[in-house]
């Protein structure tokens, strides 16, 4: 029976080619390296956001399913909202202190 593969292929509906192969997305997971070993950056930002002011978590390196459960962790710790996307936690309110002692007592320990 022939593998019916038409679902993956990537907007690839015919090719004249004879050694033509389709291609497949294969989603790469990237290891997450430990704690100590991630250097994160806390900062506080205004611009772009009408006057409101966030703190920004950067330099996060790992798969996101890890960034989002640190940015929901510190959300939940600070009793804010925010959101996590482009590799970025983005936290309402200026709490860059407390974000970086909550990173420290985690285990993050190059986090400035």
């Amino acid at each position: 029976m022939k593998n019916n593969d038409w679902k993956e292929r990537l907007n690839i509906v015919y090719s004249t080619n004879p050694d033509f192969k389709y291609e497949t997305e294969d989603e790469e997971t990237v290891e997450t390296p430990d704690k100590k070993q991630q250097k994160l950056r806390v900062s506080i930002e205004k611009k772009g956001r009408g006057g409101k002011t966030v703190t920004l978590v950067t330099g996060f390196i790992g798969n996101e399913n890890d960034l989002k459960e640190l940015g929901k962790t510190l959300k939940t710790k600070c009793g804010v909202g925010g959101t996590v996307k482009d590799g970025e936690i983005v936290i309402q309110g200026d709490f860059k202190q407390r974000i970086i002692d909550l990173l420290k007592a985690d285990g993050y320990t190059q986090t400035k």
